[in-house]
């Protein structure tokens, strides 16, 4: 959400009074938003939402342009939605909600929210945080544990409604988490955990039997007690503090309870609503790993798991970093090595396996396995399937695979956005998947892998794939590329990256692919991922996600430009070799190419782009690293190669918070700073070759 708020912001500098230019994008990064605002979104956030819908509502439906006062409006819920995220992602107290929305929140609410809770039966929850702080805090973490296993265990019900150790396990797991609300007075939770509980109970007892309908019910009581627990997150983390948290429950108790009263009515187990597959290794891998998340919380006590605050941990890695640093400045700093001691060699090497295992072990305890985020996904395609009605067969592979908590973390709204693209628009309806000579159920494989010295997630659909030529003539219309442009297949597909080209696709249904994917690769590139595309027409599309293990470590090669070094991120770097005379060109007013594989390919003479002396002023004399982003590509002039190694990212400060260059910094073996540049503006952003400094930077080097 902050980098839709971000790209948000970017539009907004650009609004005038009495036009309507900007009016079309500021409403679809706000559709983005609401899109995203379903999950694990903050409260506060989701609130300011739908004050800045109504006022972009009231802008659509009358005059259709903007006043001095809406624009004020905007800026200031922009500047208050910023800090809003920003409080969220630290678990600060969110900002106060402006006095001047006080009426825009009274004409969308009406009366006092309490009193319409009272009038409609509904009992709204009153935190006691000043006494049950710390028993809230473990109520709430380990809630939001019990729920996401209901949920799981709920979808594999609907693969095997007879599941008796999966119906204990929910069974179990509504009864801990009504004891929990119970003790800390929390009714309406309580309550609602009870009829869920007894609904639970009357199907253990075969009293009742397994339906769609039950199905429905349990997920949407699981997702009403999820409202409440995350409500009381916000509350502890300093959001409206003593606010009534107010969540209706009686519409699900009311159902629940109609449930209740059909007891003995149904004689045998009706069907489930859920796609058959050929492939049953891949059905029992899925109910299989679902389970094992659903008892995962019975077993974590017995392997003696203990909670650890996420602060701490990266406390402690950026500590260990530093140790690794101050070992490698130890072992070669130049007197030590003129000591002529076996017995301080054979200490240092031992100096240097500690370190290393210690580091090692350091960044493993960050590491999670993709199984809850993948695991989230399975309800996503279960509710889309619905609305869409289709049928649809989600695969998950490579659950176990880890990941750096923190990239987790942020590539949750990108899966989601693309499993949710893969369902709406990739996947054909059954009738037209059966004219095409496919079986009316669509697949959807979600999988992740070690590959390449990164992480591969790939998502895979069987659907309507992508279509080459109309992407392209859409593109030329908008203007986005030229008519005479000689693209590849590859090139092609990656234009619905571009923004302003996905409402485009939404409107033509040019097979869907196109609606916030911008935002997509905006939020891979910044985990220094890329996103690669492959399709084939009527066969399907494959979104392949390549990510670095770590936010914390990058493996670089290091080059050397005059007497500086850099860094160059591994996962980047295509190829280098050393020029042959004759190999670049220049192109008037368009800069040097090299032919690489008999391509022409842009040349960045590093040195000059960065201002730094260079040995080698003709290519032949240097070395060549071609580097690429997403499709395109770059040569890289450097004077030497020095050798590839793993380094600890050190942040270069608020002096370059403003410069778009450089990625970060690392500490050599020798104590030398090396500088790790940002691949993506070497290939994308333009260049001055009479150079000194880079383009989009107010900093130079």
């Amino acid at each position: 959400m902050a980098e839709i708020v971000s790209l948000l912001g970017e539009e907004l500098a650009f609004l005038t009074p009495n036009q309507d230019a900007g009016l079309l994008p500021i409403n679809r990064y706000v559709m983005d938003l609401e899109e995203l605002a379903k999950g694990d979104s903050p409260p506060a956030a989701m609130a300011g939402l739908k004050v800045v819908r109504v006022w972009l509502d009231q802008i659509l439906d009358g005059p259709g342009r903007f006043t001095e006062k809406s624009i004020h409006n905007l800026h200031t819920w922009h500047a208050w939605m910023s800090s809003t995220l920003e409080a969220w992602e630290k678990g600060t107290p969110a900002p106060a909600w402006p006095a001047e929305w006080d009426e825009k929140r009274k004409s969308m609410v009406g009366p006092e929210p309490t009193q319409l809770f009272a009038e409609a039966g509904e009992t709204a929850i009153r935190l006691n945080l000043p006494n049950d702080v710390e028993l809230l805090s473990e109520f709430h973490s380990e809630s939001l544990e019990l729920l996401n296993d209901i949920e799981q265990g709920v979808l594999v019900l609907e693969s095997n409604p007879a599941d008796v150790v999966t119906i204990n396990s929910i069974f179990r797991a509504f009864h801990t988490f009504k004891g929990g609300a119970g003790f800390l007075h929390l009714e309406a939770l309580h309550g609602l955990a009870h009829d869920l509980e007894s609904l639970l109970d009357a199907v253990r007892r075969a009293e009742l039997y397994i339906t769609s309908e039950i199905i429905d019910v349990i997920l949407a009581g699981a997702d009403v007690l999820k409202q409440f627990t995350r409500e009381i997150g916000a509350q502890l983390q300093g959001i409206n503090p003593g606010a009534p948290i107010l969540v209706p429950t009686q519409q699900i108790v009311r159902r629940v309870r109609s449930l209740l009263r059909a007891e003995r009515t149904l004689s045998e187990p009706a069907a489930i609503v859920a796609p058959e597959t050929t492939d049953t290794r891949a059905t029992d891998t899925r109910v299989t790993s679902a389970r094992q998340a659903v008892e995962s919380l019975a077993t974590s006590s017995s392997r003696g798991l203990v909670k650890l605050d996420t602060t701490k941990l990266d406390n402690l890695v950026d500590i260990v970093g530093e140790l690794v640093i101050a070992q490698s400045m130890v072992v070669h700093n130049p007197d030590v090595q003129n000591i002529k001691s076996l017995q301080l060699i054979r200490c240092l090497r031992q100096l240097s396996r500690i370190t290393t295992d210690l580091q090692r072990n350091a960044m493993s305890l960050r590491m999670v396995p993709m199984r809850a985020m993948f695991h989230k996904m399975r309800r996503l395609v279960r509710d889309l399937s619905v609305q869409q009605q289709k049928q649809v067969q989600l695969v998950l592979e490579g659950e176990e695979t880890e990941l750096d908590r923190n990239i987790v973390e942020k590539l949750s709204d990108p899966l989601v956005h693309m499993i949710r693209n893969a369902v709406d628009h990739g996947l054909e309806r059954p009738a037209d998947r059966v004219a095409a000579g496919k079986s009316d159920c669509g697949s959807i494989r979600l999988s992740a892998s070690h590959q390449r010295g990164g992480i591969v997630i790939r998502i895979q659909d069987d659907g309507r794939g992508l279509d080459r030529e109309r992407i392209l003539a859409t593109a030329v219309d908008r203007g986005l590329v030229k008519a005479s442009a000689n693209l590849t297949e590859s090139e092609i597909f990656s234009l619905i990256f571009l923004p302003g080209f996905s409402t485009v696709e939404k409107i033509t249904e040019l097979s869907g692919r196109g609606v916030g994917m911008d935002v997509v690769r905006r939020n891979i590139e910044s985990l220094r991922g890329k996103i690669e595309i492959r399709s084939l027409a009527g066969r399907g599309t494959t979104f392949s996600i390549l990510l670095p293990l770590t936010l914390a470590i990058v493996e670089g090669l290091l080059v050397g430009v005059g007497n500086d070094r850099y860094i160059i991120p591994t996962l980047s770097v295509r190829e280098s070799f050393k020029p042959q005379p004759g190999t670049v060109s220049a192109i008037r007013e368009e800069g040097e190419v090299i032919s690489v594989r008999g391509r022409q390919t842009p040349l960045l003479r590093l040195g000059r782009y960065l201002g730094t002396p260079s040995r080698a002023v003709n290519p032949e004399d240097g070395i060549i690293v071609v580097v690429e982003s997403g499709d395109s590509a770059r040569g890289l002039l450097v004077d030497e190669l020095i050798g590839k190694q793993e380094v600890v990212i050190k942040s270069l400060g608020e002096t370059f918070a403003k410069q778009n260059i450089l990625a970060g910094g690392a500490v050599l073996g020798d104590g030398w700073v090396g500088l790790i540049l940002d691949v993506d503006t070497l290939v994308k952003e333009p260049y001055h070759l009479s150079g000194g400094h880079f383009a989009n930077s107010s900093t130079p080097l």
